[in-house]
């Protein structure tokens, strides 16, 4: 991999991290277009960069994360990923990681489910619109949810939102803590990589995975930004319709 290779795909990061269209598959998908091996090298690229996509939630929220009505339901949804996460590891990043077909379906049936959960899950009044007011067993299922998105193409946006919007919280609010539990859930990933990895790499790799860092940290601060502001006035379908047609074509032109 080059530098404008790291570029790009940095770039791909940060736009698709906090949207509900799965980082991890357009990342897999990318590397597919620009002919990059699924090196180990590259599978730890693409977790690392996650850490600038996440310092962008850091920047945004501060505020908010120092506040344990936010801390308490964040590590409690984290439990569940943690357990799968550590449980399937080799199969997550030996299996699952860099395998285009499971990530194309997980992509298209992702964006059917987007489309109805916003059908027939209709906004009230009534619904949770503030982080801080999560009660811990809800924030248990919403973990629950999340843990499904070790598979990729599943979009672990996609799954927290939507595991939050079927618990009764609003557009904005299931986004906003579907960003804080990027958090803990990306951290522990990225810190079980590193040990996995002993840190093994060349001067080059680490110019590599800093150039990734920087670049996912500014689009993922835009990305986060432009989706707030968007789905104020929208659903959420235009991001299931975006998963089913891009899973269709990256079939009907990469995989057949």
């Amino acid at each position: 991999m080059d530098l404008i290779q790291a570029l790009i795909l940095s770039v791909v990061e940060g736009l698709t991290e906090f949207l509900p269209i799965s980082s991890t598959g357009h990342l897999i998908l990318t590397s597919d277009i620009l002919n990059i091996e699924q090196t180990n090298f590259i599978k730890s690229f693409e977790i690392y960069i996650q850490l600038g996509a996440i310092l962008a939630v850091v920047f945004l929220y501060f505020k908010k994360l120092k506040k344990k009505e936010v801390i308490l339901p964040t590590l409690a949804a984290f439990i569940p990923t943690a357990i799968v996460g550590l449980l399937f590891y080799p199969l997550i990043k030996n299996v699952l990681i860099g395998n285009s077909l499971i990530t194309v379906a997980a992509l298209f049936w992702g964006g059917i489910l987007i489309i109805l959960v916003e059908l027939f899950y209709k906004e009230k009044d009534h619904h949770l619109d503030d982080i801080e007011n999560i009660p811990l067993k809800k924030a248990i299922l919403i973990g629950i949810f999340q843990s499904v998105s070790v598979i990729p193409g599943v979009s672990r946006a996609a799954a927290t939102i939507i595991g939050a919007r079927l618990t009764g919280m609003k557009r904005v609010s299931s986004a906003e803590f579907s960003f804080i539990l990027a958090l803990p859930t990306m951290l522990a990933a990225t810190g079980l990589d590193l040990v996995k990895s002993d840190f093994s790499f060349s001067s080059n790799e680490l110019f590599l995975l800093a150039t990734g860092f920087l670049g996912s940290f500014v689009v993922a601060l835009l990305a986060m930004k432009f989706l707030i502001d968007y789905i104020q006035k929208h659903s959420f379908i235009l991001f299931g319709v975006y998963r089913i047609i891009l899973a269709i074509l990256f079939w009907i032109f990469i995989l057949r």
